[in-house]
């Protein structure tokens, strides 16, 4: 099975990469890496399954040159990579000599194969010294990570193509706080307005520490969930909206219009930390782009209870192996949307786009047609919003490898290359053959 789009259909210049994430993959028990949320959280039980942890993962620590020639073979342009913040800082404060050399040893990588590197500074795995003190609800995290950040761009950011603060704020401080889903796995409103508030905050911290390093090119990443109302009523309107409000409109806001949506501030409002609203000169330092990370789309419906009182149901679409519907159209719309409300000219990349699939290997192969139609219709949903105009210059696949999936352990499987969790053996689906002729010169 063959795309029917290639890179001819896009602009000259754009960019097609693949992205991963520093705990999914590298292996955390090497090199000198130190605790973080995410291991204690695993080690809870109940959290994730069968307590599943990112020790091994890909040991893309080890088996980085592999992959990295994955990538050029596969005629990528790019490799999205996030730093750990546990392997530069173990204790988030000091400096790890062999967590410095991994990344400069990764990203000349790169640039010997002549890959752009697009780096992430955090994907989650905060050290667990810094949980300990209050982690993302503790303001002074702002200035934490101003350091971690001069720390590791201060090495590697004068060879990085493109940098990001923090990926998808919304999974940080709502995922993370309020559902508890993820590291550190609380349900607290006060924790999640201070921690929404404050990953914001860091990003605005690091992206000035950045500058003043001199570096260019630097974007912020959010996720985006397209938000439908269940039905025509009022109240099921008025429900999608305010998931729209707290899920994309939040991050948004703040970033590029110094405030925070009224029908968020209802539930949030009380809890967020006293002078928050002095904070947007710094939340909305400029950026040079905009990230924007897509899977799905949700219905919403009313529902009883304490804010936001609504509750999300099954659609009718197809779905990938999360049970995420497939929604081209949402990525079109957010496309159009933030650039005509949010960016307004401002470049606009899609930093993550993908599915996992139940993926097996036969005979040495691994056919995963549904991950090419997937892919398929959001190239097309992308290359609806380049005519229409929007400043569209760049599509990142996630992921590049199978990888641990979080609280969903090793079931998942996202990868344009499947991964052999005994053996760690790469073997290439036929999505990746795929990309590959699509995206030869």
């Amino acid at each position: 099975m063959t795309f029917t789009h290639s890179r001819g259909d896009f602009p000259n210049g754009f960019i097609f990469g693949a992205a991963t994430s520093a705990y999914q993959i590298e292996g955390h028990r090497f090199g000198g890496a130190g605790p973080t949320h995410w291991d204690t959280f695993a080690q809870t039980p109940g959290n994730v399954i069968r307590a599943e942890n990112g020790a091994t993962a890909c040991d893309h620590y080890h088996r980085y040159n592999e992959d990295l020639d994955l990538l050029k073979a596969g005629n990528f342009d790019a490799y999205r990579f996030s730093t750990s913040w546990a392997r530069v800082m173990p204790d988030g404060r000091t400096p790890n000599p062999d967590g410095l050399d991994f990344y400069d040893r990764l990203v000349d990588g790169m640039l010997e194969r002549g890959l752009q590197p697009w780096a992430t500074l955090y994907h989650w795995e905060l050290p667990a010294a810094l949980a300990d003190q209050g982690g993302w609800r503790n303001r002074d995290i702002a200035n934490w990570f101003g350091e971690f950040t001069r720390t590791i761009m201060g090495r590697i950011g004068d060879r990085v193509h493109a940098a990001a603060p923090i990926n998808e704020p919304w999974c940080v401080g709502w995922l993370s706080h309020f559902l508890g889903h993820h590291a550190p796995g609380l349900r607290d409103i006060r924790a999640t307005a201070r921690a929404m508030h404050h990953v914001l905050l860091a990003h605005g911290t690091a992206i000035q520490a950045m500058r003043s390093l001199g570096m260019t090119n630097l974007g912020a990443v959010c996720n985006f969930e397209w938000a439908a109302p269940a039905d025509d009523s009022a109240e099921a309107r008025a429900a999608a909206d305010l998931y729209d409000g707290y899920y994309n409109r939040f991050f948004l806001g703040g970033l590029f219009h110094r405030a925070y949506p009224e029908n968020v501030l209802e539930g949030l409002g009380p809890h967020l930390p006293e002078g928050w609203q002095d904070d947007f000169d710094t939340i909305a330092t400029p950026v040079d782009w905009l990230g924007i990370n897509y899977y799905t789309r949700k219905l919403i419906a009313p529902d009883e209870g304490p804010w936001p009182a609504h509750r999300e149901i099954g659609g009718p679409l197809p779905k990938t192996l999360m049970e995420w519907e497939i929604y081209p159209d949402g990525l079109h719309g957010f496309l159009t949307r933030t650039h005509s409300e949010y960016t307004r000219g401002l470049p606009i990349y899609i930093t993550e786009n993908g599915m996992a699939s139940a993926d097996r290997v036969a005979g040495g192969e691994v056919a995963d047609p549904d991950r090419i139609a997937y892919l398929e219709a959001h190239f097309s949903a992308a290359l609806r919003a380049l005519s229409e105009g929007v400043p569209l210059k760049g599509y990142f696949v996630w992921s590049l490898l199978d990888n641990y999936e979080w609280a969903l352990g090793y079931e998942k499987r996202f990868g344009l290359i499947h991964v052999d969790w005994d053996s760690l053996q790469r073997t290439p689906k036929a999505s990746y053959h795929a990309l590959q002729s699509a995206f030869a010169r």
